[in-house]
């Protein structure tokens, strides 16, 4: 199973809806809240070079917020890209 790393804020429903997924599949997770560290957030920024919340990355993948996410699923990819 991929490491699955969540960069968020408290008050998102994207992130909240995004952990949701992860939790009906079954997987955990890593959630870096970004609202209360600015270090986390430059990392995040440097990361994904996008600075909206989610931004979801599975292993070193770079996947996108929820929207992202969700497609994968829809398409029938997350459960591969999961166990990669």
């Amino acid at each position: 199973m991929q490491a699955i790393t969540l960069y968020t804020t408290d008050h998102c429903p994207y992130c909240v809806n995004a952990k949701a997924l992860l939790t009906r599949k079954g997987v955990t997770y890593e959630e870096i809240d970004v609202g209360s560290s600015p270090q986390r957030l430059a990392e995040m920024l440097q990361r994904s070079k996008r600075r909206s919340v989610p931004q979801i990355f599975i292993g070193e993948r770079h996947v996108g917020g929820f929207d992202d996410l969700a497609a994968l699923e829809r398409g029938g990819k997350l459960d591969a890209l999961l166990q990669a």
